[in-house]
């Protein structure tokens, strides 16, 4: 029984690894997509940058994304053996969460891209 309830409860844990893995996918192939368009087309399908900046005739585009997570908290409760009744639960969290994608365009083509965070996938 204890190893039916581990399997249970791995099993959810690695389609969510399988499903980050697609997710990280789908967004290179959308950001791979930007490679060879002009600054102009970026500018067009995301909008203007949060940042830019030049350096050695490289132009760089930074688009940052923010959002913050609310995990509800629970009060966990007990009906049976020792402990009865309501334990101490856990409170609600807070989660930061961002993600920074940066073009690199020469010419005004855009030629590469980078992003970094823990909403990148």
């Amino acid at each position: 029984m204890r190893r039916f309830s581990i399997l249970l409860i791995s099993l959810p844990l690695l389609a969510g690894c399988v499903s980050l893995a697609e997710l990280r996918a789908e967004r290179e192939a959308q950001l791979g997509g930007f490679i060879g368009q002009s600054e102009a087309d970026l500018v067009r399908a995301l909008g203007v940058p949060s940042r830019q900046f030049e350096s050695d005739g490289r132009r760089f585009l930074a688009y940052l994304d923010r959002r913050v997570d609310l995990v509800p908290g629970y009060m966990p409760f007990r009906p049976y053996g020792y402990g009865f009744g309501y334990g101490p639960g856990f409170p609600p969290q807070a989660i930061e969460r961002s993600c920074e994608t940066t073009f690199e365009s020469v010419g005004g083509k855009v030629f590469g891209y980078s992003f970094r965070g823990n909403a990148c996938n």
